[in-house]
């Protein structure tokens, strides 16, 4: 006899394991730590590292500036990423403003790219606290000599200082730098965490010297 309504086997929505899962925020104290922020992009969108690109950085840097709740201390534009050491008051704040800068990043990308709308950012922001003064030291190194990663430019003392970043205004290089001319300031904060301001200085300067990538 068949029998209607009542639990059957294999009723229902089919189970699946393709559920998206991200990692957890880093836990940090946003008076002490700053963070390491990467921002990646989705596929088809044009490379940063030109003028109207970086115009679309620098405008979102700038307005997040104006509203003070995220500080962004240093940063590098990549061709399809880009870099920033920042400081927040807490993980709430760091995850607001980062999705305010996404959107306003975005909209200014697809106006550029000729397009009504577009998905621009490729996931969410990746951030990384940066507990320790070699840790903030190594950051900025990262963050400001990213450009000569991969470079012929690798291992060369007076390396060109990268017009797409922060390092235009930087006063801590090591070595003989070459700068930029004709570019205005970046727009940055001051930094407020002790890391940032002198604590990382206990490891001295930036060197400009990157050993040869194979």
């Amino acid at each position: 006899m068949h029998r209607h309504g009542g639990a059957r086997k294999g009723a229902g929505r089919p189970r699946t394991s393709t559920r998206v899962t991200h990692a957890a925020r880093p836990r940090f104290d946003g008076a002490r730590t700053p963070l390491h922020v990467t921002l990646r992009m989705a596929k088809g969108v044009w490379n940063l590292r030109s003028q109207r690109g970086y115009s679309c950085v620098e405008h979102a840097l700038a307005s997040e500036r104006r509203l003070g709740a995220l500080r962004v201390v240093h940063f590098s534009v990549q061709g399809n990423h880009v870099h920033m050491i920042v400081e927040a008051l807490d993980r709430p704040t760091l995850s607001r403003r980062m999705q305010g800068f996404g959107i306003r990043f975005a909209k200014r990308v697809n106006a550029m790219m000729g397009r009504r709308r577009g998905r621009v950012l490729a996931d969410r922001y990746h951030a990384r606290a940066l507990g320790t003064p070699r840790e903030v030291h190594r950051a900025i190194a990262y963050v400001l000599l990213n450009h000569v990663k991969h470079s012929a430019q690798a291992g060369r003392v007076g390396i060109a200082v990268d017009p797409f970043s922060s390092g235009t205004t930087f006063e801590h290089f090591a070595g003989p730098v070459k700068r930029p001319t004709g570019t205005g300031p970046p727009p940055i904060s001051r930094p407020e965490s002790w890391l940032l301001k002198a604590g990382w200085q206990r490891h001295g300067p930036i060197s400009t010297v990157r050993p040869a990538t194979r």
